[in-house]
């Protein structure tokens, strides 16, 4: 450092500022903060703006979002375009409200006295449009933002594309970032996706992370772009990189499913859980998945229970669900029949398809004692008699089952009936009892009906029992093996297991659809990780014959010895072939 700057400093605004500077860029914060102070406090803009910024960056005094609105407020007030940036920053983001226009001091808040912060669009609008005009591009980027996302008052999408395009045409990566999203948002033709692309391609070139993850989602869609999923997936690492949490999510998702990607459970796990960490629901909701069932990671159901929880408290249908069952059956949780009850019942609430059922068949499983379930029982028909549809069902799965209750299917179906009007899991019993005639007279079409409703609804299970009738040629409208494909599939991107097995089975030839190995066993492995036994037995044999990918005879052996374990006949056969040929091999060589 220059002796000569800091004996100039002694007797020079201007060098004292200088000096200053200097110390505060060489490590030497404190001494350069308290020079910065002193002459800041002469009126001096620059030194405003830097005192400003230290104590937004906590550089050489502790950091005061307060203490550096009020200097950089001063500094913007004096004419200096970055300081009037940063304030349409600061407001855009909010600042306390007590925050007093013109207050000047030097003692940072305690905690005990920060008011509540929150946007002032406005006040950001106008600190912006002055740095905007006096052509900071920065500025210009996020006036587009404030004329977007402000209140409806002040928005002015015209206006907005204007600053944006002035903004990326100084090369600003925050503009081309506005312009992209813009288009994306008022897109009405291909040309004008093609557009948004090409905005948010430049954009990423500034290393932007909401510009990597849109074009993460369009290349994983196609759209304005040819599809490409493992260049997506690159996207969405780079964003996830750069701590976007939907990224995260997107590329722990694309980890667990292979899309774009090698394959990688435990990488998966790594990015779902700092997704989740960040408030990203569906990403706790899939690590619970990964702790629970197991497969490539041993399961934990201590931290599958509390990552359902995180979600479930954040309302996520389907975490609520699998707590309930968690509670059910005590595994990584205390064994609680009515906590079980109480989960299901919050899922059930926030719409999951699947969760009118489940206190009905929470006394299915034979927890808890006669009077448990004699008490739950009585508790379903009073709710049911008071026209309540889930209590309807409820009462009518006692009925059927004889929980708690005498065996009646005859009352059963009448109950059925009633709550089908409202209840999906209703449509799907009733159409059953209506096709394999309990309780009521056989009647296929009026039971394939109903069974098409629940199905419609998004129900697994009753669009399994279609796609089965469509299969097998039962269903009213005759044989559809494409027709019972989708359905087949639809279910099993629901997470139905069985229904992933049987969309294997029929992309593995001799069904009316195109024959597809490699797609028949890529839903052979999803069932197969998912406890599926007959899914474990075909893994196997695709495995150890080549089929649909490469042959790994270690892998297929591994799967057939599970699927063995679960009482699956055919594969003790397949093992003892495959010892065979290891033996052939041997005497061979």
């Amino acid at each position: 450092m220059s002796v000569k700057l800091k004996i100039a400093a002694r007797f020079s605004r201007a060098a004292k500022l200088e000096y200053a500077i200097s110390l505060m860029e060489s490590g030497e914060a404190v001494q350069g903060f308290a020079l910065l102070s002193a002459v800041a406090a002469t009126g001096d803009p620059e030194a405003q703006y830097r005192v400003g910024r230290a104590y937004l960056d906590g550089a050489g005094v502790p950091p005061s979002l307060e203490e550096g609105a009020r200097w950089m407020r001063l500094a913007a007030e004096a004419g200096r375009v970055d300081a009037r940036f940063t304030m349409a920053t600061l407001y855009t983001i909010g600042l306390p409200e007590d925050l007093r226009e013109g207050a000047l001091s030097l003692t940072a808040t305690s905690e005990e006295t920060v008011a509540p912060r929150k946007p002032d669009f406005e006040k950001a609008r106008h600190w912006a449009l002055l740095a905007a005009e006096a052509g900071s591009p920065d500025a210009q980027a996020l006036l587009g933002y404030i004329l977007i996302n402000g209140p409806e008052a002040i928005r002015d999408q015209e206006a907005a594309r204007g600053w944006y395009e002035k903004s990326a045409a100084a090369g600003c990566s925050q503009g081309h970032l506005g312009l992209g999203m813009l288009y994306l948002h008022t897109a009405r033709s291909e040309d004008d996706q093609k557009r948004a692309v090409h905005e948010l391609q430049q954009a990423s070139k500034g290393g932007l992370g909401t510009a990597y993850f849109l074009l993460g989602a369009l290349y994983e869609r196609g759209q304005g772009i040819e599809r490409d999923t493992a260049r997506g997936t690159e996207y969405y690492r780079l964003a996830a990189e750069r701590g976007v949490p939907i990224a995260q999510a997107r590329y722990g998702l694309a980890l667990l499913e292979g899309r774009g990607v090698e394959r990688d459970v435990h990488r998966a796990e790594t990015w779902l859980r700092r997704a989740a960490l960040n408030g990203e629901i569906e990403a706790a909701a899939l690590l619970g998945d990964i702790h629970a069932r197991g497969g490539d990671m041993a399961p934990n159901y201590l931290e599958a229970a509390n990552w359902y929880r995180f979600a479930a408290e954040n309302g996520h249908g389907r975490s609520a669900r699998a707590l309930g069952l968690l509670h059910l059956t005590g595994a990584g949780v205390h064994r609680d029949p009515m906590e079980a009850a109480r989960w299901f019942r919050i899922s059930a609430e926030s719409g999951d398809a699947g969760a009118d059922a489940d206190l009905g068949n929470l006394v299915l499983t034979g927890v808890g004692t006669d009077d448990e379930r004699r008490a739950l029982s009585a508790r379903f028909e009073r709710l049911a008699r008071e026209g309540d549809l889930v209590g309807a069902f409820n009462f009518g799965v006692c009925l059927a089952e004889g929980v708690g209750i005498a065996r009646d299917e005859r009352q059963a179906a009448q109950w059925m009936h009633r709550a089908a009007d409202g209840v999906v899991n209703a449509q799907y019993w009733y159409g059953r009892m209506l096709i394999e005639g309990r309780g009521v007279e056989t009647n296929l079409k009026a039971g394939s009906d109903w069974m098409e409703k629940a199905a419609k609804a998004g129900l697994p299970d009753a669009q399994v029992v279609l796609a089965q009738l469509k299969v097998t040629g039962a269903a009213v409208s005759g044989r559809d093996h494409a027709g019972a494909l989708a359905l087949y599939r639809e279910a099993a991107e629901r997470g139905h297991v069985g229904a992933m097995f049987s969309v294997g089975a029929m992309y593995g030839g001799g069904h009316e659809v195109p024959e597809d190995r490699a797609e028949a066993r890529l839903w052979f492995r999803r069932a197969a990780e998912r406890g599926n036994g007959l899914a474990q037995l075909m893994l196997g044999r695709y495995l150890v014959r080549g089929l649909g990918g490469e042959r790994s005879l270690g892998e297929g052996r591994s799967w057939l010895l599970r699927a063995q374990a679960q009482g699956v006949k055919d594969a003790g056969a397949e093992l003892s072939r495959l010892g065979d040929e290891a033996d052939q091999v041997q005497r061979a060589g």
